[in-house]
């Protein structure tokens, strides 16, 4: 039934405000149409749109956990004989908790942004574009069929495109966003395949006509072979996840997505456009729920990303980066529960991963504006006592990230954990243990992150500092011993990574100076920028605890998502196992996870606050391991040599034999000189005399009566 709240109008506001506040400042704010509105009333708009929707889906919400549901197409954009293409909403559990999410992280980066982006050229340009993102995030999530969610998959790719490459006077942001752009495209292409497949056997894009016909689409193959039509449009679909959640080996392009502004990072590359996929595949569990191959590509996927993304976090320097290697690492995780068919933990761990690492995000961005854009955590160190409020609610966001028992993260990670465990599918045993020691490497990376940045010497207003000289001053024994350990992985940065230091620094072009001049000292962020921080903060502690039992245990995803408990029993055992969310947190301390995470932060602590001569050590004695890691499994480099290296040779063989030598050289001039010769055969016989033309016109009669006449055949 549809409630009272459910109507069309209403939910239509829900992406139109945003819609509207993008093109206010879009188009009146910027030099489109002259600067007609200046920057009040810019990030007004935007922000009032974002508000107006995050009322509107928090009163959805409600609505539907009294029993509420709508699902109708509101316009019908072509009818092709029985195919009708349609924009609908669908609105459920799933897409109501997704559509709250969505607008409150972009409320908070709305509002974050009006301090962080307050001397950058582009403020309309920017407040335009993420409003504009927000809308089109609205209308994937909310969609009822496959034509809409490929719009808004689309279309937040776009936005993607054009908030990572915002400054475009930059060639490493010109780099990473066409990177990003291409690498979804595979995974788009992928995408396009699974729905073809899926409209090809059903003839219609609509999700429920669809599902209602999922036991049909188990009995049929792909036309011309005997692969299951099912498993291959289920793994074509995920493939399309992969491209847009970053899984491997399509995850390239989300570190190098750190070129945009940190608002951007918060906003698409933590809470909402990578999760597009993990929304997408909890969507679709009727279908992959009939396919073990299907789910078991997922685990191993997933399982992959888990494991080597959180290894590639320890490594790095740039506190952004750290952070994304981080959400890399946390997709993995949200991709292994979707493929032990835990989807209600998927989206769980999405929902609270999606307010601790915005605040992380963000606060990263915090101490990016205390040191004056300066993103090299070896020249940080001691902030707590300048940004006590960033301090605070960093912490309080790296507890949530590594399970701290009680803290939101705790409840979706040791879901995940021990949902694998619970699982009997192919790669589940792997991907369990991917998940545990996961536990150690993000405790390890996000707490050797928290020491040097706030805790220890401080190492920020030297003369000699990371980003301006790339050899280490050693002023004190911490100080040397970071730099050597990671000295030569930053002097083997190639151009596009060394840029990260120099040019990543947001409106760092404007500022004209980069990090803290001798002497300088740091200083906590305005209230537009902390505000956020303690509104994110609440949720990373509290929500999990609020949420775990109804959204895993309870009827909230009831008729919403779909699994079989006979052959895929984890949600089933985990129920069993749970009896409420104060005792899980009780008993987490007796746990496997919790040692191990206990275990990573000690670790951080010996070797960067106590003894940091030990990760010196590890360097030197691990250096080939080193260097695999600074050069990210050499997938940038795979991907160079073997695809674009790959498609510069298939377009060079098909423009030399193609064109050249086939087209130009048989076609054409080959065309031109055939006819050529032949004419200057048929020019020997135009002499002037009647008996050469008597002879050639005995030819053409002998040759026409052999040809219908054939004495040969009689």
């Amino acid at each position: 039934m549809a409630g009272q709240l459910l109507n069309p109008n209403l939910l239509l506001a829900v992406p139109l405000a945003p819609l509207a506040g993008s093109a206010i400042a879009g188009l009146l704010g910027t030099k489109f149409f002259g600067n007609v509105v200046g920057r009040t009333v810019s990030h007004t708009a935007t922000i009032g749109g974002v508000l107006i929707a995050m009322i509107i889906s928090i009163m959805t919400l409600m609505d539907v956990m009294n029993g509420s549901t709508f699902n109708g197409d509101l316009y019908t954009w072509m009818t092709i004989g029985s195919m009708k293409m349609a924009v609908g909403f669908q609105i459920d559990a799933l897409s109501a908790m997704m559509m709250c999410v969505v607008t409150s992280v972009s409320l908070m980066v709305h509002i974050y942004t009006i301090g962080y982006m307050a001397e950058d050229d582009g403020y309309n340009r920017f407040f335009s574009y993420i409003s504009l993102f927000t809308f089109s995030m609205l209308m994937l999530v909310m969609s009822n069929n496959f034509l809409q969610l490929f719009f808004g998959w689309e279309a937040v790719g776009l936005v993607s495109y054009l908030l990572i490459g915002f400054w475009y006077t930059r060639p490493t942001a010109i780099f990473a966003n066409m990177k990003a752009f291409l690498v979804n495209r595979v995974g788009d292409f992928g995408f396009i395949l699974g729905i073809g497949l899926l409209l090809a056997a059903t003839g219609t894009m609509h999700y429920g006509e669809t599902f209602a016909k999922a036991g049909d689409l188990a009995n049929m193959t792909v036309p011309g072979t005997s692969w299951p039509l099912l498993t291959a449009a289920c793994i074509c679909l995920f493939i399309g996840a992969m491209g847009k959640s970053a899984q491997f080996p399509l995850h390239v392009w989300l570190p190098d997505s750190m070129e945009g502004p940190t608002p951007i990072s918060a906003l698409i590359h933590a809470a909402t456009m990578v999760t597009a996929g993990i929304f997408m595949v909890t969507r679709m569990s009727p279908l992959f729920e009939l396919s073990d191959t299907a789910l078991s590509f997922i685990i191993v996927i997933g399982s992959i990303t888990a494991l080597f993304m959180g290894f590639l976090g320890i490594i790095q320097n740039d506190i952004k980066r750290v952070v994304a290697y981080s959400t890399l690492s946390q997709l993995g995780y949200m991709t292994v529960a979707l493929g032990v068919s835990a989807y209600n933990v998927a989206v769980f761990h999405l929902m609270t991963h999606a307010f601790f690492k915005a605040l992380l995000f963000l606060g990263a961005g915090s101490v990016i504006i205390g040191m004056h854009h300066d993103q090299d955590m070896r020249n940080m160190g001691g902030l707590r006592k300048y940004m006590p409020i960033t301090w605070i609610t960093s912490l309080l966001g790296s507890l949530a990230l590594i399970g701290t028992p009680f803290f939101s993260g705790f409840y979706s990670k040791d879901s995940i954990i021990e949902a694998t465990a619970a699982s009997h599918l192919w790669g589940a045993g792997f991907a369990h243990f991917a998940v545990l020691a996961g536990v150690f490497i993000t405790a390890f990376y996000s707490f050797r992150m928290y020491f040097l940045v706030f805790h220890g010497k401080e190492r920020f207003g030297l003369a000699h500092a990371h980003g301006h000289d790339d050899h280490a001053h050693a002023h004190d024994a911490h100080k040397q011993a970071v730099a050597a350990h990671d000295h030569d992985a930053h002097a083997l940065h190639d151009a596009d990574a060394h840029h990260e230091e120099e040019s990543h620094g947001d409106a760092e072009d404007d500022h004209g100076h980069h990090g803290l001049a001798p002497g300088q000292k740091p200083h906590e962020s305005p209230l537009v920028v902390t505000l956020p921080l303690i509104l994110l903060a609440i949720p990373s502690v509290i929500i999990g605890f609020l949420a775990i039992r109804p959204m895993l245990f309870g009827d909230f995803f009831k008729n919403v998502i779909y699994v079989n408990a006979e052959r895929h029993p984890a949600m089933e055992e985990l129920a069993h196992e749970f009896h409420s969310a104060a005792a899980m947190g009780v008993h987490a301390f007796t746990t496997a996870p919790f040692w191990l995470a206990l275990l990573g932060v000690v670790a951080a602590f010996y070797c960067y606050m106590i003894n940091p001569r030990v990760p010196a050590w590890f360097y030197a004695k691990l250096r080939p391991i080193h260097t695999l890691l600074d050069n990210k499994y050499y997938m940038d480099k795979f991907n160079e040599v073997v695809f674009a290296g790959g498609a510069r040779g298939l377009g060079k063989g098909l423009w030399q034999i193609g064109d050249r030598m086939l087209i130009d050289g048989l076609v054409v001039n080959g065309s031109a000189k055939l006819v050529g010769w032949f004419s200057s055969v048929i020019r020997t016989g135009q002499t002037g005399y009647i008996y050469h033309y008597a002879f050639v016109m005995i030819l053409g009669v002998l040759g026409t009566l052999l040809y219908f006449f054939p004495f040969w055949q009689a």
